[in-house]
């Protein structure tokens, strides 16, 4: 099965445009800030990867079903996926306030070497669990039929956003707003839902 660079670059831009407003990278961000940053980075890339896998692998068997069905399906998700990223980008700071908040207080122990990486794992499995990014990667995998490409594209976005959190979290939250980012996000969908309208109504 071989890679297509555009679908990476496809699933890449998507979901880092969707995730990095959301509380992964605030998850990351207070890990970092509790335990070594490699450590944390370590462990929130290997949950991201199960993540990744349990995502395509659903989006793979989805594609198995008639077409016409997937495509409608898919461009219900992104429709909804990218209104709800609108309509919650006028509280998404204060939303990402109270999710730095939350994840502090499931960090308070001290942890070193292996313990902090199965703690930054734990925490990041669970979360990602039914997330935005994990719903559209499992829609872009049913529509294009390309779950190596989309995977590897997916996954690279969220290890990119997990990585700038742990490293460069604080002083980009100061310099972006996440209403904004998050408005980006949503844009990016509906284009998304858009396209696969046109394709439908042209009977692709």
């Amino acid at each position: 099965m071989s890679i297509d660079p555009g679908l990476v670059a496809l699933a890449f831009g998507a979901i880092f445009l969707v995730e990095f407003p959301d509380k992964t990278f605030i998850a990351t961000l207070v890990l970092a800030t509790r335990y070594r940053p490699l450590l944390v980075w370590i462990g929130v890339v290997a949950a991201f990867a199960v993540q990744t896998v349990v995502a395509t692998t659903a989006g793979g068997l989805l594609g198995q079903l008639p077409r016409t069905p997937v495509e409608i399906a898919v461009v219900v998700l992104f429709t909804a996926g990218g209104l709800i990223l609108l309509r919650g980008a006028r509280t998404a700071d204060a939303e990402g306030q109270e999710a730095e908040e939350e994840y502090a207080a499931k960090a308070v122990k001290p942890a070193h070497g292996l313990r902090a990486v199965t703690t930054s794992f734990g925490i990041l499995f669970l979360a990602e669990w039914g997330d935005l990014s994990q719903i559209l990667t499992a829609s872009l995998v049913a529509k294009h039929n390309a779950p190596l490409s989309i995977g590897l594209g997916a996954f690279l976005a969220l290890a990119t956003v997990s990585g700038l959190g742990a490293l460069l979290g604080r002083s980009l939250l100061r310099r972006m707003r996440l209403g904004t980012l998050q408005r980006l996000g949503g844009s990016v969908c509906l284009v998304l839902a858009f396209w696969g309208i046109v394709q439908l109504a042209r009977g692709v």
